[in-house]
């Protein structure tokens, strides 16, 4: 199975309202590029619901949105490592208390262990990295699924890795979990053909990220991306800009234009 790449339209600007009046989930909203999407977003209007682990972080990014005029967040706390069905039901349960509709989720929440050899790799590694990158977005958007189909025009996107798409040695889990996100938007965006939610998985090109810092130690940043040149790939899937596209895979790497996704782990 692969998935078609896409890539951002050239001089790509969306408008500052683009999602005004629209509702975007976030995970792993509190650093990295979940942060940046987080104010990306709202800096094109649209209400964002942070979720992330650490509440210290999620605030400091709510108050960079208000600082910035950007409509109230919300803060929605959740540790997908430890997370159970009724509390994945509860947190869809409370965006909708808060908001009363939800127009897109960006799935930025990534469970990294480290750089290893698959034979050193436990069971605590493996369930951590899975439920993290894969079961539990999963069954978050399930949860939501019911008001993503009322928004009329709902856009999903999953955050893969590098490592996904061209597997090396000593990824591990990491990279298997992340490849699996390719079957699942594939699969997802077939089976809401004629439904109105769209299914996309973005990947990012090699960011100067805290997840970066902990797999390159050491490693000289001067080459990297930096994380908010990303921020109008993020819009641009999110938002109505993208309507065309489902079950594809945008991405941010001009050097690996035309490149398959694998699909499945």
């Amino acid at each position: 199975m692969t998935l078609p790449v896409s890539q951002l339209p050239k001089d790509y600007q969306p408008a500052n309202t683009l999602l005004s009046g629209r509702v975007i989930l976030v995970t792993g909203a509190g650093q990295g590029l979940g942060r940046v999407a987080a104010k990306a977003f709202a800096a094109v209007g649209a209400t964002v619901i942070l979720h992330g682990r650490n509440v210290p972080k999620l605030e400091a990014v709510y108050d960079e949105i208000e600082a910035a005029g950007g409509a109230q967040p919300a803060i929605l706390p959740l540790d997908f490592a430890k997370t159970s069905q009724p509390e994945i039901d509860a947190f869809a349960n409370a965006i909708h208390t808060a908001t009363g509709r939800l127009d897109g989720i960006f799935h930025a929440a990534s469970a990294f262990v480290s750089t290893m050899p698959l034979a050193l790799q436990d069971l605590s590694m493996w369930t951590t990295q899975v439920s993290v990158n894969v079961t539990v977005p999963a069954c978050i958007t399930k949860a939501c699924m019911p008001m993503l189909l009322r928004a009329g025009g709902a856009s999903v996107v999953f955050l893969t890795e590098t490592h996904a798409v061209q597997p090396k040695a000593y990824w591990g889990a990491f990279g298997v979990s992340k490849s699996a996100l390719a079957a699942m938007t594939a699969i997802w965006s077939d089976e809401s053909e004629h439904t109105g939610v769209r299914f996309n998985l973005c990947l990012p090109s090699a960011v100067a990220s805290p997840m970066r810092a902990r797999s390159h130690p050491g490693e000289s940043t001067g080459k990297l991306t930096i994380p908010s040149q990303l921020a109008n790939h993020f819009v641009f899937l999110i938002g109505p800009d993208s309507a065309q596209l489902t079950g594809t895979m945008l991405d941010c790497q001009p050097s690996m234009s035309g490149v398959q996704v694998a699909g499945g782990a």
